[in-house]
């Protein structure tokens, strides 16, 4: 994160561009949460919003398994594939037992986050990666940071998270996702990692109170040649780079929010 404000996030916000893309966002989610389906059953679109979200974040990680498939599977140990897909699952589960300690200690919330998604006991699961430890992390090519640096801005987004501010959720969403896959700065399972973070921002910021606007569908659907062309453009730290990763990561959030309308609209005509 590259500016000289006091408060960085609202600063971000004021990009060329992003005031436009928050706006939006803001419009489509609030259409969503107005469908007539929303009030009798939220819980339902809630559930399937986890489900398909967590498809696409594993389908960002190389484990573009078809949706009824990661519906009806129960084994997710076997195989690479199988294991993000786990992965993919159980940390859209747990990031709304994770709302409330994330303000105070996103540092926590992110260990717990690698422990969850790498599922074992290794030395080098939850907790940030040191001085010589590989990272898996095939779909992002940007030069790795050292340890030192990765303990830094680690350090400086948890500074940032914890005092909060006025920034827009997007905003806030946006550079925690762009940050965490920059650093990856755990020895795996980043990507799903940062994905994950970007979800509970959304959630814990009141943008998405319900958890029914996947942004990881919209990820996923924009493809993941344009994901890391965004991150290039977060990573080169330029206002225009910026701008351009926050509203990418806004049209992910719409498409979201579309993918969510079509469950409603489905709901409905079952019930009509």
């Amino acid at each position: 994160m590259s500016t000289n404000a006091a408060d960085p996030l609202v600063a971000l916000g004021g990009l060329p561009g992003v005031p436009d893309a928050v706006d939006s966002v803001r419009k489509a989610v609030d259409r969503v949460y107005g469908h007539r389906v929303m009030r009798r059953r939220s819980n339902e679109i809630t559930s399937e919003a986890a489900l398909r979200g967590a498809r696409g974040s594993a389908a960002l990680s190389g484990a573009d398994w078809a949706l009824e498939e990661v519906r009806r599977r129960t084994d997710f140990g076997s195989e690479p594939e199988a294991r993000t897909v786990g992965a993919a699952l159980r940390l859209t589960a747990e990031a709304g037992q994770l709302l409330s300690i994330w303000r105070q200690s996103p540092l926590r919330v992110l260990a717990r986050l690698h422990l969850v998604a790498a599922a074992d006991a290794g030395d080098a699961v939850g907790r940030p990666r040191q001085h010589g430890e590989a990272v898996d992390e095939p779909l992002i090519e940007l030069p790795l940071p050292d340890a030192d640096e990765v303990a830094g801005r680690l350090e400086g987004l948890s500074q940032l998270i914890i005092a909060g501010g006025s920034a827009p959720a997007l905003v806030t969403a946006a550079i925690v996702h762009g940050e965490l896959l920059a650093l990856r700065p755990f020895a795996s399972y980043n990507g799903l990692v940062a994905r994950t973070a970007e979800r509970i921002v959304l959630i814990g910021s009141g943008l998405d109170p319900k958890a029914i606007c996947p942004a990881e569908v919209g990820h996923a659907e924009l493809g993941r040649a344009a994901y890391a062309a965004a991150l290039d453009g977060y990573a080169s730290g330029t206002p225009q780079g910026m701008a351009a990763w926050i509203a990418h990561c806004g049209k992910a959030v719409e498409l979201g929010v579309r993918e969510s309308t079509a469950v409603c609209e489905a709901l409905q005509r079952g019930a009509a």
